[in-house]
């Protein structure tokens, strides 16, 4: 059973590694300086969502693990925890945020969701 959590200091390199393998550019301080969430099975982290404020910086899920519901499970939990959500992300992700109810806008090869 998958659950939802604050990630905990130690964990920040793995956080990192699963960001880095989904090819997600952060800026260097969001994980030390951001709400950190991380969707743990068994001890394991499978899954990372980064808030900055109300911003996701990064929501990324481990390779083999995607298609699970786990980043929609990462969402959910960051929406019970804030009024509203904003993101900014590539097209190829629209899909995923308009799913989830965000209200999606794209310009210039980049989206932006809003989920009030």
């Amino acid at each position: 059973m998958t659950e939802v959590r604050a990630a905990r200091p130690d964990e920040e390199a793995t956080v990192r590694s699963i960001c880095n393998a989904a090819m997600l550019e952060m800026p260097e301080a969001a994980v030390r300086e951001g709400t950190v969430l991380v969707a743990v099975d068994d001890e394991r982290i499978l899954g990372a969502l980064v808030l900055d404020g109300e911003e996701i910086e990064a929501v990324a899920v481990r390779p083999g693990r995607r298609g699970q519901g786990i980043g929609s499970a990462l969402v959910a939990a960051a929406a019970d925890r804030r009024d509203e959500l904003t993101a900014g992300f590539d097209p190829s992700v629209r899909p995923f945020y308009e799913k989830l109810g965000f209200e999606v806008s794209c310009e210039g090869g980049r989206c932006r969701g809003l989920l009030e």
